[in-house]
Parts: structure tokens; sequence; C-alpha cells
């Protein structure tokens, strides 16, 4: 949707609906709060679930329509940036800090990490590459902790991965933008969409899954985090 001619038709009070999509997505993390609140995980992230389908709309929206130009007066960058930090770190850190996942103190060192290490990602002007992709692991904790739950195997492992991950934050590792980056897009698509699958199967199970699921699920998750860096290592030693 980046390439299409901006529609400068539309007048601005409709614009602002923009915002207020981008907006919903407070409400939402609210909910998912809640929901966690109560030990329902499977409903918390169902929540974060359609959290990451908005916040996959309206930023094609925003930039189709121009909105930075033609509404000044208010930050679609910065708005996103409050709605993204509570859904992308701050939900999936209390989910990991809350749940059963890790024994005390590693719940609260763990959680802790997850949120500093986010808010400096998210301060990080320099996050994007010119591919499009990451600079950095950028912060996806909703997709990393619900993995976790879903599928780590053991508590060691999740701590590991919780530590590696932060410190990924900062190094120049690229990380997929799923729609941004070009190189094997197709293919990078049409692997998002059987995490997303997978990913539905667990909710509706109750974070349960195994069999061919937990397989794809797993085989998705390592595709995503790891194809931009394959990218960046063929372009660097092929």
């Amino acid at each position: 949707m980046t390439d299409i001619t901006p529609d400068k038709d539309v007048p601005e009070p409709a614009l602002f609906l923009i915002h207020v999509l981008t907006a919903s997505g407070a409400p939402i993390a609210l909910i998912a709060l809640l929901a966690g609140a109560r030990g329902n995980w499977a409903e918390l992230f169902a929540w974060l679930g359609l959290a990451l389908v908005v916040d996959g709309i309206d930023g094609p929206l925003a930039r189709r329509f121009q909105i930075a130009k033609r509404l000044p007066r208010w930050s679609g960058a910065s708005l996103d940036f409050v709605i993204d930090y509570a859904t992308y770190v701050f939900l999936p850190a209390f989910a990991l800090s809350a749940s059963t996942m890790l024994d005390q103190p590693w719940n609260w060192i763990c959680g802790g990490l997850v949120v500093f290490t986010g808010a400096l990602y998210f301060a990080d002007n320099g996050m994007k590459t010119p591919d499009g992709a990451f600079k950095g692991f950028p912060a996806g904790w909703n997709m990393v902790v619900f993995g976790l739950m879903v599928l780590s195997p053991s508590q060691g492992f999740t701590i590991g991965f919780v530590l590696l991950c932060c410190l990924f934050t900062f190094l120049p590792v690229r990380f997929v933008h799923p729609v941004r980056v070009v190189r094997w897009r197709p293919l990078t698509l049409a692997v998002t969409a059987a995490w997303f699958v997978a990913a539905a199967t667990a909710v509706i199970d109750g974070m349960v899954l195994s069999g061919l699921s937990a397989w794809i699920l797993a085989l998705s998750s390592f595709y995503l985090l790891t194809v931009s860096a394959i990218h960046q290592a063929l372009e660097r030693y092929i």
C-alpha cells in the first residue's frame, strides 16, 4: 500500500479516524491486561493478536493518506509508539512475570529486562535499516513470550532465550519486517500466515500445542527471527 498514490480527496475530519483506529489499541491493551489479571493467558494473547492486526492496518493507511502532512497537530508516530510499547513490550512482560513460566526471582528479573530494553529500543532513531528491516531485536515480545509460553521445554530455556533477545536488542543484527523487507517477501508472508494459524490454534486450545501445529509454530518462529540475519550474512560474505 505504500506505493499507492495518496488520496487527497478524503476530508480531513474523516482522516482523523485513522488516529482513532490506532488509539483503539489502548482499550484493547486494557482488556488484555484484565484478562491476564484473571490468569487467562489465552484471552490476553488473543487481544494482543487483535492489536497486532490493527497495527498492521493503521500504518499503511496513514502513509497512503499522508496523515503526517495533512493532520500535523496529531503525531501518529508518537501515538503508535505508545500503543506498541504497551502491546509489544509491557503486556508480554506482564505475562512473563505474572504467569507460572518462571519462578521468583527470575520472573522479576526477566520481566524487568524486557520492559527496560524495550523502552530503550523504542527510543532508538536508528532502529530501521535501508532494506526495511529492524536493526537489533525489535522488541517483538508479544510473539516471543507467546511462543515461549506455548513451546518452551524448560524454565532454563525460557530464561536463556529472554536474555539472548535482550542482548540482541543492542547488536547490529537485522530482524525482518514481514511486509517492508522485499527480499523473499512472498515466502516471508506465507511463513507469517502459517505462524498466525498455528498461534490461533494454540489460543483456541488454551495455550497448548502439539504435533504438527507445534512444529509449524516453532519453525515459522525460527524463520522470522533469523531470515533478515541470513540476508545480512549473504550480503556480506557472498
